[in-house]
């Protein structure tokens, strides 16, 4: 199957996600492949919304896509979500500023307070969301299916891009100038917050800056754990 006809298959999708499973939402970590499904939902005057999980420690290129999203995409409004402060203050204040280095458990505290708490907030009285997830990012994810159901959130989930290569993504962001983090021209293939992802060398995994110091089957933060 070629770009285009992965192209039309995924806005079939998302075509039908907004049909069949109002309210839905996208969630935009401003990466490569969220980039691609805000240009489609904004090309296409697709009534789904999008919302976006601001941990509080997100790289400055990050904030700087935010800003130019919001100029390039009048009609297509990025709902913020923050964590709890005195959640975020408690974690510091017992742990440490930076504790998420010291082990597993005390890092996917850290995601639980920053990404899965405003995720559910984002996600309440909605019948699905979607992500830009793909199958080659990571082992964590080859056995993601285009459909699932979020069992802890209980709703559908949609990952439409999960075929899509690297290179197709990056195809489409090229050929329709939708604008990009700026750390994926510093080799960041995959970025979250900025203590917790660096840059990949060649030959290195997509996912290999994120998280680096943990081994590839913990490499995920909570927001797709299947119950």
């Amino acid at each position: 199957m070629d770009l285009e006809q992965k192209l039309a298959q995924t806005l079939a999708v998302l075509r039908g996600i907004e049909a069949e499973y109002s309210p839905a939402m996208f969630a935009n970590s401003f990466g490569a492949e969220d980039m691609v499904i805000t240009d489609l939902i904004a090309r296409h005057g697709l009534d789904i919304g999008v919302f976006s999980l601001d941990t509080g420690r997100l790289p400055a290129e990050t904030y700087d896509l935010m800003a130019t999203v919001r100029q390039a995409y009048p009609t297509t409004q990025v709902v913020t979500f923050f964590p709890s402060a005195a959640s975020v203050e408690h974690y510091v204040n017992t742990h440490g500023i930076n504790a998420f280095y010291e082990s597993v458990a005390m890092r996917k505290e850290c995601c639980r307070i920053r990404k899965l708490e405003p995720l559910a907030r984002a996600l309440a009285g909605k019948k699905a969301w979607i992500t830009g997830l793909r199958r080659e990012q990571s082992p964590t994810r080859t056995d993601m299916a285009h459909q699932e159901w979020d069992e802890g959130n209980g709703l559908a989930k949609f990952n439409p891009l999960l075929e899509w290569t690297e290179k197709e993504v990056w195809a489409y962001l090229r050929g329709n100038n939708v604008p990009y983090n700026k750390l994926h021209d510093q080799f960041y293939p995959s970025i979250g917050c900025a203590p917790c992802t660096r840059s990949v060398a060649l030959g290195e995994d997509v996912r290999a800056g994120r998280w680096w110091w943990e081994n590839p089957e913990f490499k995920e933060c909570g927001l797709h754990a299947k119950a």
